[in-house]
């Protein structure tokens, strides 16, 4: 009884994992032979365990990544140019720490997004946020945030995120208000978080996809000269035979 009110309490105190811990230690003989530090120890990781997976857990359902990536499964094989030297670099998460950016560009079906989502998965686990959209996506919330009047909430909101990830950038040409808020997002950004950006589009088409030259010239400063450059080539990978049921393989 003295037990079962103990659990209670630390369920009502949100100290979940140690509750759980604490069910599991009276539930085994070993528990016993252990010192009470030893299992004092044992309760403070389970709790912490517990936090750290809840705060995942939060991050990556805010991230919506429309991709189910994950780095341990990329896939090296196929003939599109990926280096895996870079990629294990990147894996580490210090290009968020140093607020640089990631460019990934190639044909459609080479696992642009999928290697995006998959980098962007890992910076979660290593604690960063991140916020996954498809550039038209943005643009027309951005659209609404002007017409309601509460486009500076919203670039606010944007710029704490750690990492956004756009998706088919410069795939049509940007019109005058998104060029401009582009620009502001860029300016945001520069030097204080990061950007994963994907495209079919290859970089030197960029700055007539922007449109206004100085404008352009002003994004593409702060893009590409803070960035690692990932461009890939080859045929597309939906190509290859899978089982029903499986994602494609990346």
């Amino acid at each position: 009884m003295l037990n079962q009110q103990t659990i209670e309490k630390l369920h009502a105190m949100k100290l979940h994992g140690i509750a759980d811990a604490f069910r599991a230690q009276l539930e085994t003989t070993e528990a016993s032979l252990l010192s009470f530090e030893e299992r004092f120890a044992l309760l403070v990781d389970q709790q912490w365990l517990w936090k750290e997976n809840r705060a995942l857990a939060r991050r990556l359902r805010a991230a919506h990544l429309k991709e189910r990536g994950v780095v341990e499964d990329v896939d090296y094989q196929h003939p599109r140019g990926l280096d895996r030297k870079l990629v294990r670099t990147l894996c580490s998460s210090d290009w968020v720490r140093q607020h640089q950016s990631i460019l990934l560009l190639g044909p459609t079906g080479i696992g642009k997004s999928w290697l995006a989502c998959a980098l962007a998965q890992k910076a979660c686990r290593d604690g960063f946020s991140v916020l996954h959209k498809r550039t038209s996506e943005l643009f027309r919330e951005l659209a609404v945030a002007h017409a309601d009047g509460s486009i500076g909430r919203f670039l606010v909101r944007l710029s704490r995120i750690d990492i956004l990830l756009l998706d088919d950038f410069a795939m049509a040409p940007l019109k005058d208000a998104e060029r401009r808020d582009f620009l502001e997002i860029c300016d945001d950004r520069y030097q204080r978080r990061s950007l994963i950006l994907t495209s079919q589009m290859p970089v030197a088409h960029w700055h007539e996809q922007i449109g206004d030259p100085s404008i352009a010239d002003s994004i593409l400063d702060r893009l590409i000269h803070n960035a690692y450059r990932i461009e890939l080539k080859g045929e597309s990978m939906r190509k290859k035979r899978r089982k029903p049921g499986e994602e494609d393989p990346q």
